[in-house]
């Protein structure tokens, strides 16, 4: 297993940086999800380390190697896309298998660690399957099954969950990051999905344009951020007033409810706009004096405030986190 460094790393397409100046360590072992919305750089610099690209400037180091002009099959990635770029002629064993030819493993070798493989990722006794014959969650497993049977180094995965329905989509989250921690590897996980890189990484690395906004742990990034694009980005984002007349993010789980004119009532007076239930939580949009709205997230007890209704909020002041 490798870490990763990347220095200065910058991709240019004439005067337009899809990723500028990208510094980044990875540890190896360590699973750091890049997030940021469309057309942000995220999948730029993801075809950078793999070798599908070359930046325009900076270098790429993997296990302390630099691999700035090494290949793509110099690099020895595993890489994931959303589309599982799976052979629809072969079977499950020969699709997981045909990465082991190309390195000129063949044999029993090959299909000894071609069905461990497969017994990881769950899918062992569908082997003579077609992919067309597969669900879409099995599908995605066949390719995070072919993407590690060679051991790689680090495995990348391009919005690998991007094409499933949320429920499945979270049951593979959870069997990604155990397989991520079973096998130890150094993993980069592109993705625009908030909820997916909170729930699944180590860190966080929150582009922009281009350039990196922050790179912290989950709940770093969210109750901390660097600044407000990642507070925005990062969930749904309060801002209130300070003393020195800044601002401050106060999350909506942050934020307390109660019975306008009930006897623990405290804080500001607002009215109910919206309340949405969530199962667990009841999210409530709130219209506070001065035409402010804020955004509450509650769990819900079997009784929920109706909008027109008139209530109380307020938070801690050590949950307010400055931002510019």
């Amino acid at each position: 297993m490798s870490d990763i460094r990347l220095e200065g790393v910058t991709k240019r397409y004439g005067t337009f940086a899809a990723a500028d100046s990208v510094d980044l360590s990875v540890t190896q072992g360590e699973f750091v999800t890049i997030l940021g919305p469309s057309g942000s750089g995220k999948t730029t610099l993801l075809s950078l380390i793999s070798g599908l690209n070359r930046p325009t400037a900076g270098r790429i180091f993997i296990g302390g190697r630099d691999v700035t002009n090494a290949t793509a099959q110099e690099r020895n990635i595993g890489l994931v896309f959303q589309s599982y770029a799976l052979f629809p002629h072969m079977t499950v064993l020969e699709n997981v298998l045909f990465p082991l030819g190309v390195r000129k493993i063949g044999g029993a070798e090959a299909n000894r660690l071609a069905r461990d493989a497969l017994k990881l990722v769950r899918l062992d006794g569908l082997e003579e399957r077609r992919p067309s014959q597969l669900s879409g969650g099995q599908q995605q497993r066949v390719a995070l099954a072919r993407a590690i049977v060679f051991k790689p180094d680090i495995l990348l995965l391009d919005e690998p969950l991007g094409a499933l329905d949320r429920k499945l989509r979270e049951e593979l989250q959870v069997e990604l990051k155990q397989l991520q921690r079973t096998l130890g590897v150094t993993t980069l996980l592109v993705t625009h999905d908030q909820e997916e890189a909170l729930s699944l990484s180590d860190r966080i690395m929150v582009l922009d344009k281009g350039r990196t906004q922050q790179v912290a742990a989950p709940t770093e990034a969210y109750l901390r951020p660097a600044n407000r694009f990642v507070a925005e980005f990062l969930g749904i984002a309060n801002f209130v007033g300070l003393p020195d007349g800044g601002q401050g993010l106060v999350r909506p789980e942050r934020v307390r409810l109660s019975a306008n004119g009930a006897a623990n009532g405290s804080g500001k007076p607002a009215k109910v706009v919206e309340a949405i239930y969530l199962g667990q939580m009841v999210r409530y949009h709130l219209a506070l004096e001065g035409a402010q709205s804020i955004v509450a997230a509650v769990p819900f007890l079997g009784t929920a405030h109706a909008p027109g209704e008139q209530v109380m909020v307020s938070w801690d002041s050590a949950d307010i986190w400055p931002v510019t």
